[in-house]
């Protein structure tokens, strides 16, 4: 199944409390994309400008993301500034690039129009609409967006619902979208406007798949070192999706092993800054974390 991500390619400088970057690579369609093939090839569609390093676009090749939809533009590439607080939890942008990344005008190649799953990083959802009307007969559509969105164009974030499968949301922004504190009926609120399933991502709380079937919730991995959460959710729907391309298979059941799949490589991304995790670990490491979740979970229920 091919697997499409349109989104951002960026160079973030990130300051945390335990150390600092600059210029690294970043934007959602980055950390999807390192995320995913860890599972399956994916198709990229970005803009970058012409300062962007030749030797990351030659890194992401290898990496077995597709980049001839990204294009090269003239002027600069979309750059991020932020900090962190030190429990991680909340943070500052400090400044904001926009560059190339502010005409993007997502265009897919012929080929990329038959990819059967697709998600849709955080733009613009007027752009998030455009690909769905160049995408010919998908088998499922994720999406992701924030509060800037919800803000600023409801109504075409409403429009945006009827059309995709699963929203990937936060917990401010599910209640945000929704108006409603509580975050299952926050979901329910959200599936009656069109996707059969909300995902919530709650951070280091663990994410909440709601469907048909039921609630099903996958804890965030205990970990003993977390140096930068930029981009953890966009490596979360990476290897939720990717782990769905691999398969073929999209019964409910599938989609938990999905949202486990997902929590595993969010859990590596915050584990270093950038994407440098990624580039270190292999298969055999993301398998055995993904194992590991349960028996975080699992007990004998005679005891009681």
């Amino acid at each position: 199944m091919r697997l499409l991500v349109v989104g951002s390619i960026a160079l973030d400088s990130v300051e945390t409390p335990f150390g600092s970057t600059i210029d690294a690579l970043g934007g959602s369609a980055t950390f999807f994309g390192y995320a995913a093939t860890f599972f399956h090839p994916v198709l990229a569609v970005g803009v970058i400008g012409d300062d962007f390093p030749s030797e990351e676009l030659e890194r992401m090749a290898e990496r077995g993301i597709d980049l001839a939809g990204v294009e090269r533009a003239t002027g600069d590439s979309f750059r991020w500034k932020g900090r962190y607080s030190y429990d991680l939890q909340n943070r500052e942008t400090l400044d904001t690039q926009l560059g190339v990344f502010a005409d993007f005008n997502p265009k897919l190649p012929d080929e990329y129009r038959e990819a059967k799953l697709v998600f849709l990083g955080n733009i613009d959802p007027q752009l998030q609409l455009r690909v769905l009307d160049q995408v010919e007969q998908p088998d499922l559509v994720a999406c992701d967006t924030m509060n800037f969105w919800i803000d600023g164009q409801p109504d075409t974030l409403m429009q945006l619902l009827k059309r995709i499968d699963v929203l990937m949301v936060n917990d401010a922004e599910a209640r945000q979208l929704s108006g409603d504190w509580n975050i299952y009926r926050a979901a329910r609120w959200i599936r009656e406007r069109g996707p059969k399933m909300v995902i919530i991502k709650q951070g280091e709380y663990g994410a909440v798949l709601v469907d048909d079937t039921g609630i099903f919730y996958v804890p965030a991995f205990p970990l003993e070192e977390v140096y930068d959460p930029t981009g953890a959710g966009d490596a979360f729907a990476g290897g939720f999706m990717g782990h769905l391309a691999r398969s073929g298979d999209l019964s409910p059941a599938n989609f938990r092993r999905a949202m486990v799949f997902g929590a595993t490589t969010g859990s590596f991304a915050v584990e270093r800054f950038s994407i440098q995790r990624f580039l270190e670990v292999g298969v055999g490491e993301i398998t055995a974390r993904a194992r590991s979740f349960g028996d975080l979970v699992r007990f004998d229920i005679d005891g009681f």
